[in-house]
């Protein structure tokens, strides 16, 4: 409890003020320290009742603090469990039910929490009785398993722990175990045995062995290794020789003590050679060895650099050599001695372990916001290498830490977001979409239409959300990296609006001649009109010409009176005679309409006019009829306007009377006598829109449009304009049309040029500089968003900015500064005299220098400063040599003699000298060569081409600064000249790489090359249009392009074509059906034939002149062929007439046919009248004045509809390519004749009108493909070697569309790199395991480091490799440092007990469940086992050993048993892996199939044997005579088991042998065809007779339909299936 709470007490939270504080937490911690006491207490009043209390409540107050009471229950029990009264219990001994406590507030659950670890390991959870065993018979996928981890109460503000009360009165402790599942035991899986060792002796008894090892450890309690060596006992045929030893000696040494500095001599004779007689090898312990991830431990030293830290210390070190008997005991040395035995003491570095510097600080988080992947940030810090390790002291431990910082990140601001932004969409480019052959026949500034515009994009930062923007927004773009996503379309289509002209009606016919405001009618002038109207307003050209031409006449009259109606004559007496009509007048205006009376100033036409009826004998004239047209629309000096009225004579005259001449029958006067001067006003365009200060609304142009620019007004000058001749005076043109002199117009909003910001500046370089390198620079560039338009802001010049970065430190300059060698230093003479007792002081040592680190002025540096600025330490010892007496001495070496040329070799000699020259063991050239051998140096070299060419490459002008964009994007050049490269190979004499620089500039061939520009698809012109196709009415007329060239090397390709190779086009067109009518003149007087001058009356002839003639052209005297109007609608030229007599009544003309109903019906009819000139004398009677005929379809009355044309094709604008056309097609009005007649009379009608007649289109832009600029040129995708390549790209911006050129088949372009030689350490392969001066023992095995020279694909390339100097690969003593080129390694002594070399790698192989993998990394293991050369040295064996590492991409295996075929009831059963592999382990136990078959009861008869189905058979050559319960009671033999000619019945039993496959089939059988004595059973022979028939009735049945010939020879065939069906049945 005191150590609680001393600890409580001496925790400091680090907070000052809180004093107040410190009372709570003592109090609260007292009150819950004090009560931890046992719910369970028991006082008992007798040995039968006792009391119960229960567990302590929450602490309950008003108020938080030491004013809180607890309460329990407390009852009494018996002592059998079952509650009983109170009273029963000692009431002295009652504990306490309340108490008081400390009340936890609210605030004190924010400075206590619980601090829970990571779950554990999933491990095995035990059996009751606390075992772990394995289940590998219970468990089918995976085991129950527990997690456990650790839960402490701590202390929020310094998360110390507190006792775990304090937590638990704000929460329940959190759960320490948790239940978990683990896949099932996976026992342990080895291989197969190798095959047998030798024997380990040549004579007598030995050894030999075969080992296994391990493919997959166990796991999850699976079952351990077995065994991974046989041992058995091999015999030898020779005998070992009498007397030869027992046993063999071998000299075995130890390892090499750790290097030490020398002492006292006293200290030394602990390094004398021992000898032990009596224990055997016990040095090398095993043990399993696992695995583990290394922990490194940082030593934080302080050390001062000075030169005297980096001396080196020599020491040295020495080893045992011991005599071994081949049954492991040790013996005399001398029985081991050799001439040269191992040294027993070498000079050795002192280890001096890696020193560091002190961490630096942390660095900053890398995660600054909270960003929604929610992935931690990371901070670094780093410390230096102050002293490089030396010996074999500890390696450098790692000099740089990092770890996750910001992990949840609540607190940060959020990251910010970047978004695509991009500029105003360019001017809308048409050129673009031309063809080759377009673009040399077009007028490019003046193409209108579909065409297509772009826009740059850029990334910019998305602004705080609460920031209003009024204007367009203005962002700083920021690199493109940064934005995720899509990125918008820099590509659109677009259209420029076509100009089109203003479509006019024709012209109306003139007018009356009007005042000019028949409001205020002035004087006799006046004018005559006619109009023309506006069909579809024009766009994009001049306005349209004037509509209206007026036409000076005299005597204008705005309104006029009109007989309306005419009554009959009414005579005054009698029936003839003078009399009256009356008729209806009204005022009417120009146009035909009723006005009010009082606006014809005239006086009105009387209401009643005389009239005279005709009596008899009087001769009677029609009425006149209408004036003809004018002949002239003016009258001019050589031409007048003249027209004519007819009259005929309807009756003859008595005699006494006679009828008017001929002249006095037709009229003429003159019309449109005015002159032909036509006036016009004529107005020039509207001018620009100019201020208007009293329409200005002071309205200002945003950006979301909800104001609207200024108002102003545009201007145009109207001029009065005489018809050829020019301007005249305004007074004649009438001022009533004269037209809008100014009107108002919307001036356009100023747009001002907007521009982003400017970008942040490049980054500069964070390290310091080179010395003489240049100062780099650093850029930044803005974008035009907006550019200026109507006299707005202009863009500003500069976009682009570019300044020299700030001064950057130049990189210090340290170098490594070399002291002279000292003296060969060996192992001192003390230690040597103690170790061999040798006298003289010689042989090998080490010999060491100095080494400091200075600077630039010589001055002392820190060692990590030459570290990182002067590359590795260089070496501070080598091994030298202290001649001994008897050592070979030798003369200088020679120069090296001359060369003879490249590829030969120099030389140079040396001789012994002294008394070398007299021993035999220094004349050995093999230890002691005489002459050494170099190639000369050569500096000859080959170049040779390698590789393929590389594509042509064109040259282009980079773009200026980061601005590609695409404003000012040019044709991107994809044909024409340029260049492509082709490596070069260096070589030297040898045949080795070599730098480029030796053969060439580049290390690049250059070539000139050519790419072929594309050819569009070219057509023909148009063809003349063709005649319309309706000769009557509406129709089409076509005109067509035919196919001249193809396209080739990606060109634009051909639009659509028919199969005649052709594209058409089509348009609507008219054939006027009524270009020509049939004039007709008045009929001629009525012509009577006279005979013997009968009176000149009656029936007789008339006739009148009809000519073809052109409609509406004016001239109605001049005809044309009469094959050019409809002949089926020729005119009478003659008819029959009757002329009345004097006496007769005389009838006016009929009138017009009255009309019949439309639609026509058939059941009505149609009639005209007529009424009395004359009346008849006496009795006479006038004929009928009605007339009627039935209304006849196609005759006498007629049906219309419309009807239309065929569309046309989609028509575009003269100089459009594409985009927005309009489809049109002709509106006929047709009669039910099939005639087509003048559309006013379907109009006139008011016929329904359901189609339309133009619609808009959309003619496909040919859109051509478009790239995007090359980027840059990648660097070399490799630094060395043949593999180096240069890789640039673009993208496809705009697919290609309809007849568009496609895109370039290139996208990207590689670039070969110079080849340059690659350096790389070579390593080799570890070297045997050496013994130096002995036969067994600890020795070393070493493996070398060279530099080599070689292609990029080394080591698999075919070019040979060549050792090269070794400071071209770069830092040898770090690459040592990463290597380990020494191992220790172990050579077993004859009879020593030792370890396999280790197996190879097993396969990866995954725990996987149910063919799934449970894990994503698997394991590989490897095994060492044990081989026993001497049974006696059993006990000192070590014990075999296994490991596992970690690996990626390993497989799931499934295991399976495995059986061979049944041998003599017998078989091999073994385990094998799905990949083929025969392993031991994997497969489950209880389904091992059995290896050895029984019979039940066993086959004891002679001659029997146990079959496959597990009953007794009998042997080949026997028949089973079976008991009637079906077991075997003997074998007999076969009768006629020799003849070979045996019938049905003895094959059947012959040909069942015991063994065979053919009685293990019928055995198989649930029905026999065979009986217990081995007899056919009598089914089987019914069968056989059954089947004999059926085969006999199917060949008569066959007989019977085929009906062969009599003919003998035909008769054969079918006879051949009967023999061949029962030669199968004899042979069954």
């Amino acid at each position: 409890m005191s150590m609680d709470w001393t600890m409580i007490l001496k925790d400091d939270s680090g907070v000052t003020g809180w004093t107040w504080r410190v009372g709570n937490y003592l109090l609260l911690s007292m009150s819950l320290i004090g009560m931890q006491v046992r719910s369970d207490l028991e006082f008992p009043k007798d040995r039968h009742y006792m009391w119960k209390m229960g567990q302590w409540g929450r602490c309950m107050g008003e108020e938080c603090g030491t004013d809180g009471v607890q309460s329990r229950m407390v009852w009494c029990i018996h002592s059998e469990g079952w509650t009983t009264h109170h009273s029963n219990c000692r009431h002295s001994d009652k504990p306490e039910t309340h108490r008081p406590c400390f009340k936890v507030c609210e605030w004190h659950q924010d400075l206590f929490e619980w601090e829970v670890s990571e779950w554990g390991l999933c491990v095995l959870a035990p059996f009751q009785s606390n075992e772990l065993k394995p289940r590998t018979v219970e468990c089918i996928t995976a085991q129950h398993g527990i997690q456990r981890r650790k839960v402490h109460c701590v202390r929020t503000s310094n998360r110390t722990a507190v006792t775990e009360r304090i937590c638990e009165f704000f929460s329940p402790r959190p759960a320490l175990e948790q239940a978990c599942l683990i896949p099932c035991p996976h026992d342990c899986i080895i291989s197969d045995f190798s095959s047998w060792s030798g024997c380990s002796r040549t004579c007598g008894m030995g050894l030999q062995h075969r080992t296994r090892h391990v493919l997959a450890a166990p796991m999850y309690g699976g079952a351990n290794c077995p065994n991974l060596t046989q041992t058995r006992t091999c015999a030898n045929l020779l005998p070992c020789p009498v007397g030869e030893s027992e046993h063999h000696y071998s000299l075995k040494v130890s390892p090499w003590s750790e290097c030490r500095q020398p002492q006292h001599k006293g200290l030394w004779m602990s390094g004398r050679t021992m000898l032990d007689f009596t224990t055997g090898d016990t040095e090398r312990n095993t043990m399993k060895r696992h695995i583990q991830s290394s922990q490194h431990h940082h030593h934080h030293l302080h050390h001062h650099h000075s030169l005297k830290s980096l001396d080196v210390e020599i020491g040295y070190q020495t080893r045992q050599v011991r005599c071994v008997r081949s049954d492991g005991k040790n013996a005399m040395l001398s029985l081991c001695t050799l001439d040269n035995g191992p040294g027993t003491f070498q000079s050795c570095i002192m280890p001096r372990d890696c020193e560091t510097s002190d961490w630096s600080v942390w660095s900053p988080c890398s995660k600054t916001c909270r960003a929604s992947d929610m992935s931690p940030g990371f901070r670094v810090r780093t410390r230096s290498i102050t002293q490089t390790p030396i010996g074999l002291g500890k390696e450098c431990a790692t000099l740089e830490e990092k770890e996750a910082c910001n992990i949840i990140g609540d607190l940060l601001p959020n990251c910010p977001r970047y978004v695509w932004k991009s500029t105003d969409w360019g001017e809308c480019q048409v050129a673009s979409l031309l063809s080759q052959q377009d673009r040399r026949l077009n007028n490019v500034s003046v193409l209108c239409g579909g065409g297509i515009q772009t826009r740059q994009l850029y990334c910019v930062q998305v602004p705080d959300n609460s920031t209003p923007h009024h204007r367009k927004e203005v962002s700083r773009p920021v690199n493109g990296h940064l934005c995720a996503g899509e990125l918008p379309s820099a590509v659109q289509p677009c259209s420029i609006p076509c100009p089109q002209l203003c479509l006019l009606s024709s012209w109306s016919s003139w007018g009356a001649c009007l005042h000019d405001n028949c409001m205020e009618t002035h004087g006799r002038k006046g004018y005559r009109q006619r109009r023309r109207e506006v069909l579809e307003e024009g766009y994009g050209t001049e306005s349209c010409a004037h509509l209206l031409e007026s036409m000076p006449c005299e005597d204008p009259a705005c309104f006029l009176w009109q007989v309306q109606f005419e009554g009959a004559c009414v005579t005054s007496e009698g029936n003839c005679g003078n009399g009256t009509r009356t008729q209806t007048v009204a005022c009417l205006n120009s146009k035909g309409q009723l006005v009010p009376e009082e606006l014809c100033e005239d006086e009105p036409p009387p209401k009643e006019v005389s009239c005279v009826m005709a009596c008899s004998g009087d001769c009677v004239l029609s009425s006149w009829s209408d004036w003809s047209s004018c002949s002239h629309s003016c009258s001019s000096k050589n031409s007048e306007g003249r027209q004519s009225r007819t009259r005929t004579i309807l009756g003859l005259p008595g005699e006494a009377k006679a009828c008017p001449a001929a002249t006095a029958l037709e009229e003429w006067r003159t019309c449109n006598d005015h002159p032909c001067i036509t006036f016009y006003w004529e107005a020039s365009p509207w001018g620009p829109c100019i201020e208007d200060s009293s329409m200005n609304l002071n309205g200002t142009g945003y950006w979301n449009g909800t104001a609207t620019c200024a108002v102003g007004v545009q201007i145009r000058k109207v001029v009065c304009m005489k018809m050829g001749i020019g301007p005249v005076i305004p007074k004649r043109c009438p001022e009533s049309a004269r037209p809008d002199t100014i009107q108002p117009c919307s001036l356009p909003c100023k747009k001002d040029c907007i521009v982003t910001l400017f970008s942040e500046w490049t980054a500069c370089p964070t390290t310091c500089l080179p010395v003489n390198s240049s100062v780099p620079a650093q850029s930044r560039y803005r974008i035009i968003i907006q550019r200026a338009a109507n006299g707005g802001q202009e863009c500003p010049d500069t976009l682009y900015e570019e300044r020299e970065c700030e001064a950057l430190l130049v990189c210090p300059i340290y170098r490594w500064k070399t002291h002279r060698w000292h003296p060969c230093t060996l192992v001192p003479d003390s230690v040597q005299q103690g170790m061999t007792g040798a006298s003289e002081s010689c042989g090998k040592g080490l010999e060491m220098r100095g080494v400091s680190c200075v600077d630039e002025y010589d001055e002392m540096a820190a060692v990590s400063e030459c570290l990182r600025w002067a590359g590795p330490m260089p070496s501070r010892f080598r091994s030298c040599w202290v001649p001994c007496r008897d050592d070979c001495t030798f003369s200088s070496w020679s120069k090296f003699s001359e060369c003879s040329g490249c590829g030969s070799r120099r030389t140079r000699k040396r001789t012994l000298t002294g008394r070398s020259r007299k021993q035999d063991r220094c004349q050995r050239e093999d230890l002691y060569p005489l002459v050494e051998s170099e190639p000369c140096p050569c500096e000859e070299f080959v170049s040779q081409p390698y590789g393929n060419w590389s594509s042509c490459i064109l040259s282009e002008t980079p773009a200026q600064g980061p601005l590609q964009g695409w404003r000012g994007r040019r044709e991107a050049r994809d044909c024409g000249q340029g260049l492509r490269y082709r490596a070069v190979v260096c070589l030297d004499h040898e045949a080795h790489l070599v730098s480029p620089d030796s053969c060439s500039e580049s290390g690049l061939v250059e070539e000139v090359c050519h790419i072929p520009c594309p050819l569009d698809c070219k057509l023909s012109d148009w063809s003349p249009w063709s005649a319309c196709s309706a000769s009557c009415g509406s129709g089409l007329k076509i005109r067509s392009k035919w196919l001249r060239e193809k396209p080739f090397n990606g060109g634009r390709p051909c639009p659509k074509l028919d199969l005649k190779n052709q594209v058409y086009e089509a348009v609507p067109c008219r054939s006027e059906c009524g270009q020509y009518e049939w004039v007709r003149d008045p009929w001629s007087v009525c012509t009577i034939n006279t005979v013997d001058e009968l009176p000149a009356c009656g029936e007789g002839v008339q006739s009148r002149k009809i000519r073809c003639v052109r409609r509406d052209s004016g001239d109605l005297v001049s005809s044309v062929n009469e094959t050019l109007c409809d002949l089926e609608e020729i005119p009478l030229q003659a008819q029959t007439c009757v002329l009345p007599c004097p006496n007769d009544c005389v009838m006016s003309q009929w009138s017009q046919w009255s009309t019949c109903s439309i639609p026509c019906n058939e059941s009505s009819v149609r009639m005209r009248t007529r009424h009395m000139l004359r009346p008849p004398v006496a009795d006479r009677v006038c004929p009928d004045s009605t007339q009627t005929e039935p209304c006849s379809l196609n005759s006498t009355c007629f049906n219309y509809h419309y009807n239309v044309s065929s569309w046309s094709t989609c028509q575009l604008s003269e100089h459009a390519i594409c985009g927005q056309g309009m489809r049109t097609r002709l509106l006929d009005c047709i009669r039910s004749d099939g005639k087509v007649v003048d559309l006013s009379v379907c109009e006139e009608l008011s016929l329904p009108q359901p189609w339309r007649l133009a619609m808009n289109c959309v003619v496909d832009c040919p859109f051509n493909c478009i790239l995007s600029d090359w980027a840059p040129w990648t660097e070399c995708s490799h630094t060395c070697g043949s593999k180096g390549v240069m890789i640039r790209s673009r993208s496809m911006l705009q697919q290609a569309h309809e007849e568009g050129r496609p895109c370039a088949s290139q996208l990207s372009q590689t670039k070969p790199c110079p080849i340059r030689p690659c350096y790389s350490w070579l390593l080799s392969d570890w070297s045997p395991c050496t013994v130096e001066g002995a036969e067994c023992g600890e020795g070393k095995r070493e493996r070398n480091l060279t530099c080599v020279v070689h292609w990029s694909d080394w080591p698999d390339n075919p070019h040979p490799s060549k050792t090269v100097e070794d400071e071209k690969c770069g830092d040898r003593v770090r690459k040592e440092s990463e290597q380990e080129l020494q191992q220790p390694c172990f050579v077993p002594c004859p009879g020593d007990c030792h370890l396999t070399e280790w197996s190879q790698w097993s396969s990866c192989q995954l725990t996987c469940l149910e063919g799934r993998s449970f894990e994503t990394v698997g394991r590989q293991a490897r095994s060492q086992a044990v081989v026993i050369q001497v049974l006696e040295n059993q006990d000192s064996c070590p014990h075999q050993v296994f490991e596992t590492r970690p690996c990626k991409g390993g497989k799931c295996h499934s295991y399976e048993w495995r059986t061979s075929a049944w041998n003599d009831n017998e078989r091999s059963v073994w385990c094998q892996r799905s990949d083929g592999v025969n392993v031991t382990g994997g497969c489950f136990p209880q389904n091992r199939p059995t290896t050895v078959r029984h019979c039940h009861p066993p086959c004891t008869k002679p001659f029997s044997h146990c079959k496959q189905s597990g009953v007794c058979g009998c042997e080949k050559g026997y028949t089973e005579v079976m008991t009637t319960h079906g077991f075997l009671d003997y074998c007999t033999k076969t009768p006629g088991a020799d003849n070979k000619k045996a019938d049905v019945k003895t094959s059947s039993g012959r040909l069942k042998p015991g063994t065979t496959q053919i009685q293990d089939f019928f055995g198989e059988w649930s029905l026999q065809p065979l009986g217990p004595d081995g007899r056919i059973k009598l089914w089987v022979y019914g069968l056989t007779a059954g089947g004999f028939i059926l085969i006999l009735f199917i060949i008569a049945v066959a007989f019977l339909f085929c009906k062969p010939s009599k003919q003998s020879k035909s008769a054969s065939p079918p006879q051949k299936p009967l023999t061949l069906a029962y030669d199968g049945d004899v042979d069954m």
